[in-house]
């Protein structure tokens, strides 16, 4: 087998694969927890999930990234949405999810939980 950078399945993939932080892997060093995925009845590529708090620090990333700048440097209402998409993600299920968004947009706690519950009465 060629390396599984080569297949056009692992490339049509991987896209996906980097948006949610995971890491692919050749089929024979698929771990117990990995994903193995297959085509045409062939293990093609093993895929192996981040952990959930490295999936809430590149969804950050990938958020500074889209958004070309720092959280930090959003005004009131752009922290707002990112805070809405965040728990739309199941970012605040994840433990100290708050604190570490918070963290990120550089408010205190206190004003993550004011951005959520806004959302709950709007």
């Amino acid at each position: 087998m060629t390396g599984i950078g080569d297949d056009p399945f692992v490339a049509a993939v991987k896209p996906l694969v980097d948006a949610m932080g995971g890491e692919m892997v050749a089929p024979d060093r698929a771990g117990l927890d990995d994903v193995v995925l297959s085509w045409e009845g062939v293990d093609v590529v093993a895929v192996r999930l981040p952990q959930l708090a490295d999936s809430l620090d590149h969804i950050l990333v990938a958020l500074e990234r889209k958004q070309g700048k720092p959280l930090a440097d959003l005004d009131r209402k752009s922290k707002q949405e990112v805070v809405r998409v965040l728990e739309a993600r199941g970012a605040f299920s994840v433990r100290h999810g708050v604190e570490t968004v918070a963290g990120a947009l550089g408010v205190s706690r206190f004003t993550v939980y004011n951005y959520l519950n806004r959302e709950k009465e709007a």
